[in-house]
């Protein structure tokens, strides 16, 4: 694991931090993707805790820390990986090189996020084949889901600060989080909240094109309603194959909205009940392993594609069902800008944001009611907020800080 990065000088004093990539000579173009390469890394290697933290983590290390970008435009990204199907924090690792360094910044940011986990994942589905189970590792998150916890409440702060910015956006979010219990769809609240503000910000005004500049949005809703109908995969051989599992993982990237709980529906559907090729406890012994280690947990790809084809699937799989992401990313982009010059696609945005906010604030709740379980973890968890408010902390410090404290309290017990 790298050693925590130190706050960065204010930008006066970094002249080429402010300038476009393409803009640069060819030495500062490779010093950027290598700090760009390591930061991901970093993130990969120790971002614990699902998408939510994972967001916390990029806000700290990349607005915080080293301003690379205002805290409003990650909130852009987050909004719009919000309305596209796809890991949301992978995603918005995506957007954040793409921003950062281009295209090559999109490959770079996206393939550093991902690898560690893969890497790990990839190692435990080895150790699972030989011997038909896998290792205990929940001692490792006893005391890393407390920390979390602490960083994905800052993060709260600080992107509500800037996302809660009238009284249309606090109504938004505090209708999400009570809506939510409802059980309304995540997606359809998104597009709701964006619809509410974007109408109350925009009463008796009219601006041409605006139903245009709506249009790519329009169309990725209707894509994320209309789910089931997609086509399904060819028919697979009798014995799976790397093709086979690339095929069936590119459709559900494609596809995909919503946490790990979901992708194990997806994969239930399709490795169960269509093809036969695994039973039930091998699918929830994927998804537990793509839950206890760091990163996206859509490596849960990269166990199940070693269980059906080896090294090869593995890889296979992995490519697959982020690659869907990655050419999102990269179509969507342009378009960002001129979206938010438009009054009415920025009062959108400006709903979906809060909506988001309402969301993110729903899954900090039921994380931290899974990670504080014990005066340990309790009292872990208020130590933490205070390392990150007041100390200002770096959040991998923290995560290791958690691990140890949480292996020290289990041998004690």
């Amino acid at each position: 694991m790298s050693q925590p990065s130190q706050p960065s000088q204010p930008l006066d004093n970094l002249s080429d931090e402010t300038l476009p990539y393409d803009t640069l000579s060819s030495a500062a173009q490779r010093q950027r993707l290598g700090e760009l390469a390591g930061v991901f890394l970093k993130l990969g290697a120790i971002a614990f805790g699902g998408p939510a933290a994972h967001i916390a983590m990029m806000d700290d290390e990349i607005v915080t820390r080293r301003r690379w970008l205002s805290r409003e435009k990650l909130l852009d990204f987050l909004g719009i990986t919000n309305l596209i199907p796809g890991p949301n924090s992978t995603e918005l690792a995506i957007y954040l090189g793409y921003d950062r360094a281009g295209w090559r910044g999109l490959v770079l940011a996206g393939t550093c996020f991902i690898l560690p986990a893969m890497l790990i994942v990839w190692a435990l589905a080895a150790v699972y084949v030989r011997y038909r189970t896998i290792p205990q590792v929940e001692w490792l998150l006893y005391g890393i889901k407390a920390v979390v916890i602490a960083i994905v409440v800052q993060a709260l702060w600080k992107l509500g600060k800037k996302a809660l910015k009238d009284w249309p956006t606090w109504a938004v979010a505090i209708a999400v989080i009570a809506l939510f219990a409802t059980g309304l769809n995540e997606i359809a609240l998104l597009l709701l909240g964006g619809a509410a503000v974007m109408l109350i910000k925009n009463l008796g005004q009219r601006e041409p094109g605006s139903p245009l500049l709506l249009f790519p949005l329009s169309v990725l809703a209707q894509t994320s309603l209309a789910q089931t109908g997609v086509a399904p995969a060819p028919p697979p051989a009798n014995a799976p194959t790397w093709g086979s599992v690339f095929l069936i993982f590119l459709k559900i990237g494609a596809v995909l909205y919503g946490s790990g709980y979901v992708l194990l529906a997806f994969m239930e559907r399709e490795f169960v009940q269509r093809t036969g090729w695994l039973s039930s406890q091998q699918i929830l012994d994927a998804v537990a392993v793509g839950q206890v280690t760091p990163g996206p947990v859509f490596t849960t790809a990269t166990f199940i594609g070693y269980l059906l084809a080896g090294n090869a699937g593995a890889v296979a799989a992995t490519i697959a069902i982020f690659l869907p992401a990655f050419a999102l990313v990269l179509i969507i982009n342009p378009f960002l800008p001129k979206l938010r010059q438009s009054r009415w696609v920025s009062g959108f945005l400006d709903g979906v944001n809060a909506a988001s906010l309402g969301l993110m604030a729903v899954v900090t709740w039921t994380l931290t009611r899974a990670a504080v379980v014990d005066w340990v973890t309790a009292f872990l968890a208020v130590l933490s907020l205070i390392a990150v408010f007041r100390l200002k902390v770096n959040s991998a410090w923290l995560v290791l800080g958690g691990a140890i404290v949480g292996l020290l309290a289990k041998s004690l017990t």
